[in-house]
């Protein structure tokens, strides 16, 4: 159980990973947030699309570089439900995002404190400061939902 408030922004993404969810997509949310306002948000939509790059950070991030109308995200923080994969890890240092806010750790996919930790390379050309566990047990109640309804 969450010992605080979630912050807007985690709430909003856990209310997209639910959406995404209900739409029989793996349940994960992300939103771009500049200055205190959301500036961008997505889901999982991999199936739905038939776009193997439709992660909800993806989905996310396209959407706040085309509100800024820049690919560079410079001052902007991502928040997102899990931990993000080695794409998703590449696509925020490629974005120069400045802040990664995730729920869940992914020990089998991750690539910020798991497997690949992308950040952590020496060919890394932007670091950003990365800040976990906020909404965690939420997050991970509704990975387990979503994969206990499949088996």
């Amino acid at each position: 159980m969450t010992r605080w408030p979630l912050p807007d922004p985690m709430r909003r993404a856990l209310e997209l990973a639910q959406e995404a969810a209900d739409a029989g997509e793996v349940p994960i949310g992300a939103v771009v947030v500049k200055d205190g306002a959301v500036i961008g948000e997505g889901r999982n939509a991999p199936r739905a699309d038939h776009d193997p790059t439709a992660h909800a950070e993806i989905v996310a991030i396209r959407a706040a570089a085309a509100a800024l109308g820049d690919e560079r995200l410079a001052g902007c923080e991502l928040i997102v439900t899990l931990e993000p994969c080695a794409m998703c890890a590449g696509a925020i240092v490629h974005a120069r995002i400045a802040k990664v806010t995730y729920a869940a750790s992914d020990p089998k996919g991750g690539a910020v404190a798991h497997g690949a930790r992308v950040f952590d390379h020496p060919q890394c050309l932007h670091r950003p400061e990365v800040v976990s566990g906020i909404g965690e047990r939420e997050s991970a109640d509704l990975l387990r939902e979503f994969f206990r309804e499949r088996r």
